[in-house]
């Protein structure tokens, strides 16, 4: 994550500490969030991974078990925690998270108010985009769900720029300290209409809401009390189309006919009478996954009017 010490800014010149977090990396789709202690150890399939052999080497290493298995020790960037972090509650991913970003023009210096809370996956995102001059408020009201997600933050770092309250946004809206002051709100509510007035009195002239709801009928109700306050009013679903990568073998035709995409096999040899038979030689193929994510949900983007 991003550190207020300036010193560790840059992942690429630092170097795992005792008691960092690290992202033991196996494989794309089998990642864990892993604290580092002296005289620990990480077991997988791989084998025994002492912590004391991970302690003075630079983030993103390969670190070998004792069976000559091997991990990659990654930084956790807000991207690898989202893929890591427990489901408190429904999360947000990254295809969403960059959109909501981009729209609610969040820089660094911005004070951002959200709610709910959940697990923390978009607001990690949204620290780093502030930091390090910036905060970001954030509500749950949820007493539990706010003190894991509190105790998240602190483990990545983030203390600094998050501060996470236990508050019913939709009963009380907003604190009355941060009207005319905010940058920028995201909602993340059953009934977001009910909030909206409150977000209205928080955001600076030119300010921007983003609310996310999986239901189209929530978006309608929202749009209808958002003309009351706001202008420029859109909504947007986004959808991410994974690719999968393999390597395969390109056969030629002895005569030169069309070329074929076929999976791997053993390499054929020359004919009983001597002819060439079909030529392969290695090539990447690339398909559309099988399961690809569709609808999370609707993120409606809309600007306070100036008055």
């Amino acid at each position: 994550m991003f550190s207020s010490d300036p010193s560790k800014r840059n992942s690429f010149q630092r170097c795992i500490c005792d008691g960092d977090l690290v992202i033991v990396y196996e494989r794309h789709d089998n990642m864990k969030a892993i604290k580092v202690k002296m005289g620990s150890d990480f077991q997988n399939r791989y084998g025994v991974f002492k912590h004391s052999d991970w302690i003075g080497k630079p983030f993103g290493s390969k670190v070998f078990s004792n069976k000559g298995g091997f991990v990659h020790l990654l930084f956790p960037t807000p991207e690898l925690w989202t893929l890591v972090l427990s489901h408190r509650t429904q999360i947000l991913y990254l295809a969403d998270i960059s959109f909501v970003i981009s729209y609610l023009e969040i820089v660094p210096g911005c004070v951002v108010l959200e709610s709910g809370t959940g697990s923390g996956s978009l607001t990690t995102s949204l620290a780093r985009a502030v930091a390090p001059s910036g905060h970001v408020y954030t509500f749950d009201f949820h007493e539990q769900r706010a003190a894991l997600a509190r105790e998240d933050f602190i483990m990545n770092g983030l203390e600094s720029f998050i501060t996470v309250s236990v508050r019913d946004i939709q009963g009380e809206g907003f604190p009355d300290e941060f009207c005319g002051v905010v940058d920028s709100v995201f909602l993340d509510l059953p009934q977001p209409w009910l909030a909206l007035p409150s977000a209205a009195r928080m955001l600076k002239q030119d300010g921007v809401l983003c609310s996310f709801s999986p239901c189209i009928e929530q978006v309608q109700r929202s749009c209808e009390t958002l003309r009351n306050n706001f202008t420029d009013v859109r909504t947007f679903e986004v959808l991410l189309r994974m690719y999968e990568i393999r390597e395969g073998r390109m056969e030629v035709g002895r005569n030169g006919g069309p070329m074929l995409l076929k999976p791997h096999k053993k390499r054929q040899h020359l004919s009983s009478e001597g002819e060439c038979e079909d030529e392969e030689r290695t090539t990447i193929m690339v398909k559309p996954c099988n399961e690809a994510r569709g609808h999370t949900g609707y993120l409606t983007f809309a600007r306070l009017a100036c008055t």
